[in-house]
């Protein structure tokens, strides 16, 4: 028979609430997980129950903390969000990603704004004057709600597209092997992440 002392009973007590203060004084992590379904669908999780679950986005708060996301845009982001049934958050994430909200942002292979739209896409997207940012996010928000519907709201397929074109995507079927646009859908996901925590 084993007899606990007080003394081991109040260490014991102790150790207990030294863990629980280790375990939940500290902010909860929003790691993002991936696996593939025995469909080949590709799934995005922060709780990873499949046992074939790997990091896509491994958080790192000390440069969560270092993001400059302004307010400049947001009752635009806002207005074209709601017209377009596309979240203020995802919107405001890719900008970001794109041109870090320099209106006057033009990439090497030509695309213009705050949401880099391609010159090719301006008529379609009814855009006029792609450095305004009013135009350029209404358009770029059309574009963007096009893809989810395209890609039946898989998230991680329409950011890819928005980078690669929807031609790519489809004849991967999932996100192409270039680097730069895995790159691009994990930042992406990184700010869309930050951006509703901060909610």
């Amino acid at each position: 028979m084993t007899v606990v002392s007080q003394k081991n009973i109040r260490y014991c007590s102790l150790l207990i609430l030294l863990l629980y203060v280790l375990l939940f004084s500290f902010p909860a992590r929003a790691d993002i997980f991936t696996y593939i379904d025995g469909d080949g669908v590709i799934h995005f999780t922060n709780v990873p129950t499949a046992g074939n679950c790997r990091v896509f986005i491994k958080e790192n708060r000390g440069d969560l903390r270092r993001y400059s996301v302004p307010d400049l845009y947001d009752h635009f982001i806002s207005a074209a969000a709601e017209n377009h049934g596309v979240s203020f958050s995802l919107l405001k994430a890719v900008i970001k990603a794109e041109s870090n909200f320099d209106s006057n942002a033009v990439s090497p292979k030509g695309a213009v704004g705050l949401m880099q739209i391609m010159p090719e896409n301006f008529q379609l997207l009814k855009v006029s004057d792609p450095y305004d940012p009013w135009e350029n996010i209404m358009g770029g928000a059309e574009y963007l709600r096009y893809l989810l519907d395209t890609f039946d709201g898989e998230l991680s397929l329409a950011l890819a597209a928005y980078n690669a074109g929807p031609t790519r995507v489809q004849s991967c079927k999932g996100i192409p092997p270039i680097r730069e646009t895995e790159e691009y859908v994990q930042r992406v996901m990184k700010y869309y992440q930050y951006l509703i925590s901060k909610k």
